[in-house]
């Protein structure tokens, strides 16, 4: 559908000074607007005729993927986690079959060694983190940039696989509103709400209002286990942002709440309750309180100079129980950063910054035994330097090291390189190179293992370290009068110190414990995308994980991993635009289970690998001017894990085991939803 037009003057883009489109995204050094400020470039009248959907960023040093809203909206995604349905580098699972927890997986591993950003600022992190992909609204989101490996030292130390960025809307656009309401046949309704006002007319002063309520009222239990296939989730999530801009100086802030409760467990009627003991249930209730600013100012623009003042505050507190076993959390995180950049030359660019960040929690906890309280604090200012060649974005080399301390775990330095060489318009290589560190918060980080109904034990954590190498090669091969992107990438991922979750050394016990042996992680992926047809869009991909670590001695494959996944995803418009279909079918790879007890008949209670399963989703789209109508599903193969909690039968019992879920838990999916534009958001 045809966008309105914009003018872009010289004068709109003097306002994305290098440090601020910084403060915007990732940094992935590629060309932006601020780039033509020592040129003084007047843009004429631009024309957008179609949102972008994914792309590749060719032009940065990073191996970047750009997912616009065009692309997010190819699928219901409610939320993050519901945004990567089509996309074939990121994995999102539950983490159990009782919480609904979820956790992204990047380069075979889990999401903890992905930093998630919003808008280049660390966010939801420690005891949100297990829920964090639900805190971000699919209809907030602007794009999302995915970094793999590691990424530039500005951002801070601790990516090690990868990097997902969230762009909001933004205050400052062309006035308007949105409102989207969303339902399924699991008795989900979803509302998401956002407006946009220039403070008596004047875009260099605006504000933005964004709102979203979720409910998931039923007690579905589909497979008869007696326990709900889906959490009750209601949820309440409202951001106030602002944007003011005088001169040479930039200004962006806000603040966000989040209120939720997730209610779980046994269901009346369906379940009988242990004597004495009454229905297993599971809640936790959420509550997060968080504040940003951005400060930018133009130094010198013939040469780029500008600095830079970003901070970010939240606190979020947790209620949970598990059965007999309660975890409550007061977390407290603070960062800042102070960031100056400018160019040397045409060739050349210097960066430079200093950063805090501040980690409190406050952990009241029962695991079974008696209550146990754990505080922990720290305090971790670093600094950076960058240098970064850039020949004509065709030879591009960005080398960075941190020097970081951490009060508790001392000092440490993150180097990392990116090369980038574009031989010519049709051949791009890639290679990367560096170090990444992450502080642990094992109860924090995976509260939903205290579902289970094992004995948990804890062991005094190290800083996780790891290596991460990478290559790709990137092809743009014209072919019968389109293009034919073709991309492959190896990634080794190598941990110098982990925490692991050990499953196996005893089948009754789940250790939280620190690596003895070897970790590490090899990852291949090949995609390939093209227009097979007037308005039709194929993208195929094939991904392999290699990835294994030591368990009590023995170095094993990573439990609940897929080995492989192979996806082809499908996009058709009809050339007035009106109707849009997709449907993406994955097929993911078996792996391995952890080590199974023997059950008192000497059978072992589940196998030791599960098989290779497929999934596949459709939606049709009808745009109108002001509105679109969407019907689709979900899982339309109907596959469904058999067995997703182990022991159903028997909550109270060390048997009890819920979170080896590998496999979606309820079947087919429908839904409907509809979006409504009101004014020229784009």
């Amino acid at each position: 559908m045809t966008h309105n037009i914009r003018k872009l003057h010289t004068a709109a883009i003097c306002m994305l000074v290098p440090a601020y489109a910084m403060a915007q995204a990732p940094s992935t050094n590629h060309a932006t607007p601020a780039d033509t400020l020592g040129h003084a470039t007047q843009l004429h009248e631009v024309v957008v005729s179609k949102g972008m959907m994914t792309s590749r960023r060719l032009s940065g040093a990073e191996n970047s993927l750009y997912i616009g809203r065009d692309e997010l909206f190819k699928a219901a995604c409610c939320n993050l986690g519901e945004s990567f349905v089509t996309n074939p580098s990121v994995d999102v699972n539950y983490s159990d079959a009782t919480t609904g927890a979820q956790q992204i997986k990047l380069l075979g591993l889990s999401g903890t060694y992905v930093q998630l950003l919003t808008e280049a600022q660390p966010a939801y992190r420690g005891a949100a983190l297990p829920y964090q992909l639900s805190y971000i609204p699919g209809n907030w989101m602007k794009s999302i940039q995915v970094s793999k490996g590691n990424s530039s030292v500005k951002n801070g130390y601790e990516a090690m696989t990868g990097q997902i960025n969230v762009e909001y809307l933004k205050p400052e656009e062309d006035t308007g509103a949105d409102l989207s309401v969303y339902g399924n046949t699991m008795t989900r309704l979803v509302t998401d709400a956002d407006a946009n006002f220039h403070i008596r007319g004047n875009k260099n002063l605006s504000t933005e209002l964004l709102g979203h309520f979720e409910n998931n009222w039923s007690h579905h239990d589909g497979n008869g286990d007696g326990f709900q296939d889906e959490p009750n989730v209601r949820q309440y999530n409202l951001q106030n942002r602002w944007y003011a801009k005088a001169g040479r100086y930039l200004f962006h802030g806000g603040v966000e709440m989040i209120h939720e409760k997730r209610s779980s467990g046994q269901v009346e009627g369906h379940a009988q309750a242990m004597e004495d003991m009454g229905l297993y249930h599971i809640g936790v209730e959420n509550n997060h309180y968080g504040a940003y600013m951005k400060h930018a100012f133009i130094t010198n623009a013939a040469h780029g100079g500008n600095l830079a003042l970003m901070g970010r505050m939240s606190m979020h507190q947790q209620d949970a129980d598990y059965g007999l076993r309660t975890y409550n959390v007061n977390e407290k995180n603070a960062n800042a950063q102070l960031m100056y950049e400018t160019g040397i030359g045409s060739d050349h660019n210097l960066s430079a910054g200093l950063s805090l960040n501040y980690d409190y929690l406050h952990q009241d906890y029962n695991l079974g035994d008696a209550p146990a309280r754990l505080i922990v604090s720290e305090t971790t200012p670093g600094g950076y330097a960058q240098y970064t060649f850039n020949h004509h974005n065709r030879l591009i080399a960005m080398a960075g090291l941190r020097v970081d301390h951490s009060n508790v775990y001392g000092t440490f330095l993150t180097p990392r390189f990116h090369l980038k060489w574009q031989v010519n318009n049709v051949l791009t290589l890639r290679l990367s190179a560096g170090k990444g560190y992450r502080s642990p918060h094992p109860l924090a980080e995976n509260n939903y293992l205290l579902a289970s109904g094992r004995q948990i034990v804890v062991d005094e954590p190290q800083q996780e370290a790891a290596w991460n190498y990478g290559t790709s090669i990137a092809l743009y091969v014209p072919v019968a009068g389109n293009t034919l992107k073709i991309n492959a990438e190896y990634y080794y991922t190598h941990f110098t110190r982990q925490l692991i979750i050990d499953y196996d050394s005893d089948p009754h016990t789940l250790h939280l414990t620190n690596l003895d042996g070897r970790s590490y992680s090899h990852t291949i992926q090949v995609d390939a995308s093209y227009p097979v047809a007037q308005g039709l869009d194929v993208t195929a991909a094939y991904r392999y994980n290699l990835v294994k670590s030591t368990y009590g001695g023995q170095r094993l494959w990573k439990p609940l991993q897929s080995r492989y996944k192979a996806l082809v995803s499908a996009s058709y418009h009809d050339p007035l635009e009106l109707w849009q279909l997709d449907a993406t079918f994955a097929l993911n790879g078996g792996g391995r289970l952890p080590r199974p007890y023997t059950t008192s008949d000497g059978t072992p209670s589940w196998g030791t690998h599960f098989r290779a399963y497929e999934n596949l989703t459709a939606q049709v789209t009808r745009h109108f001017r002001h509105f679109s109508l969407y019907i689709g599903g979900e899982n339309l193969t109907n596959h469904k894990q058999k067995q997703p909690i182990i022991g159903a039968d028997n909550p109270w019992a060390h048997t009890f085991e819920p979170t080896l879920v590998y496999a979606p838990i309820t079947g087919i999916t429908g839904y409907i939803g509809i979006r409504i534009n009101i004014g020229h958001r784009l």
